[in-house]
């Protein structure tokens, strides 16, 4: 019996993970309608805190130890269009590490039930 290979697996693990992740933070903070949510943030923790996040959405070890999605977002007031914008960035920070469409899809998936927990908080 074969196992299925993850979306973490198949896009590199941790290592390509932490460079989109890196390449998604220079899309973020040049966005004006959502920088403002990282100004005050350790973005080098972000970072790291970011990578293992992702990289546990995708597939691969859970190695995340921080806030609930609720209480990590709360006091921001995140509105529909900067989810919509931050998912965008994501979509695009995978695009231009040549993932196709269909893992961009595939990982944006794991994304979008997480709206509820961070919207309006």
């Amino acid at each position: 019996m074969q196992t299925q290979e993850t979306l973490y697996d198949k896009l590199g693990g941790e290592e390509v993970i932490s460079k989109v992740v890196d390449y998604f933070y220079t899309l973020v903070l040049a966005d004006k309608t959502v920088e403002k949510f990282f100004l005050n943030t350790d973005m080098e923790k972000q970072r790291k805190h970011q990578t293992k996040f992702i990289s546990f959405a995708l597939g691969g070890p859970n190695q995340y130890s921080g806030s609930s999605m609720s209480k990590a977002h709360e006091g921001m007031n995140i509105q529909p269009e900067h989810f919509s914008a931050i998912v965008k960035h994501l979509h695009d920070a995978l695009a231009h590490f040549q993932v196709d469409e269909s893992d961009i899809k595939e990982a944006l998936s794991h994304v979008a039930p997480l709206r509820d927990d961070i919207l309006f908080k």
